[in-house]
């Protein structure tokens, strides 16, 4: 059966930030936002995905009820960091198989200070006082990785430091940014060291926000009046392979599940990493932007730092990669994560991203990873 096209005609997003708001209230101006967009009203909502990571059963049911819509279809996804993108999957699948016209995919979190493993269920039970002493489990996995990348091919501290410097400068721009000042090299250096070769300025904060998007028919979007509305023109979710994690470090925060789902996204794309303008990808922490350019193939392998270094991964470079601030700015609600890519992204496209829009944007790609695991990559296009 051949596959519909796919279309993002609505999409909304919450302010990140660690706040006293309800989840239902996250998720009720995340949701109206992109159903005002879209121009769609509730009741042609066929079916849902709601992306959470922390809290009890049915929580996307709740939240949409707490708006006043009930009765669809609602599934409940968990994909740890890349739950949102997963819920977007799901989506996708939805609207490209033919089975709806219409569909909401969102995702929320409500988070504490600290490291994971001390707030989300089925990990804080374990987290005792030789836990609190050491750095955190995320933070030792990519310092790890990006130690790996050092010994392999001389990547430097500076290199990765970069990445944080230039994801807050991009922040500055973005009123939805969690940090929204500019910070210098050295003051990304001299911040706290929490696991070499990563400082606190390197690591992205716990955040609160939720992100929706909806999701349609090339049809259903041209009678709501969307004559030329942005599409996902491939999209793949890959996990694990056993052999990924023969690679060590590396292999252990997802490069292999992340180089798979980029190349089978440009294979059904029909275009290459080069046809690309704008980029949301996974920076959870500066070691894993710079090695993921590697994995998305916008360099070769160990080519990363000279990318940061030579500002091609910038405004006036050949990619703009994370104009929003990344999630190293912008924050990093589990849930909403993914859906806040696609936002980011859908924004540009449409010419709607103010002061921080990538001139002449066409293509956009996303990047979204949860270990353990699962990795989601997605081209847009608006002709």
């Amino acid at each position: 059966m051949a596959k519909r096209d796919v279309c993002v005609i609505g999409v909304g997003m919450t302010k990140f930030e660690r706040c006293e708001r309800s989840f239902h209230d996250l998720v009720k101006e995340a949701v109206t936002d992109a159903l005002g967009m879209a121009s769609v009203a509730p009741k042609e909502l066929e079916q849902a995905f709601a992306g959470y990571v922390n809290g009890m059963s049915c929580q996307g049911q709740q939240a949409l009820y707490a708006m006043g819509i009930g009765g669809l279809p609602v599934y409940n996804v968990h994909s740890y960091c890349s739950t949102g993108s997963s819920a977007l999957h799901l989506g996708y699948q939805a609207i490209a198989s033919g089975m709806n016209e219409c569909v909401l995919a969102f995702g929320f979190e409500k988070m504490t200070k600290g490291p994971l493993e001390s707030q989300l269920t089925g990990l804080k039970d374990h987290y005792d006082e030789a836990a609190k002493k050491a750095p955190p489990v995320a933070a030792r996995m990519f310092g790890d990785g990006g130690r790996r990348h050092m010994e392999l091919y001389g990547t430097t501290k500076e290199q990765f430091a970069k990445v944080s410097v230039k994801n807050h400068r991009h922040s500055v721009n973005n009123p939805r940014s969690q940090y929204r000042d500019a910070v210098t090299l050295e003051e990304v250096l001299a911040s706290r060291e929490v696991y070499d070769p990563l400082t606190l300025m390197q690591c992205c904060p716990t955040s609160d926000g939720a992100g929706a998007a909806i999701l349609c028919s090339r049809e259903f979007a041209a009678k709501h009046g969307h004559a030329n509305p942005v599409r996902i023109v491939a999209q793949a979710l890959t996990t694990d392979e056993l052999e990924d994690f023969g690679q060590g470090a590396l292999g252990m925060i997802g490069v292999g599940m992340s180089t798979r789902a980029a190349a089978k996204v440009y294979e059904e794309a029909g275009v290459g990493p080069q046809d690309v303008d704008v980029i949301e990808l996974h920076d959870c922490f500066s070691t894993n932007e710079l090695i993921t350019y590697e994995s998305l193939q916008l360099c070769g392998p160990g080519e990363g730092g000279r990318l940061i270094d030579e500002g091609v991964v910038t405004y006036g470079g050949k990619w703009v990669v994370n104009p929003s601030g990344g999630l190293l700015s912008k924050g990093h609600p589990l849930g909403a994560t993914g859906l806040a890519q696609c936002a980011e992204l859908v924004w540009q496209l449409n010419g709607m991203a103010e002061k921080r829009q990538v001139e002449g944007a066409r293509v956009a790609l996303q990047h979204n990873v949860g270990l353990g695991g699962a990795c989601v990559v997605t081209m847009y296009r608006r002709d």
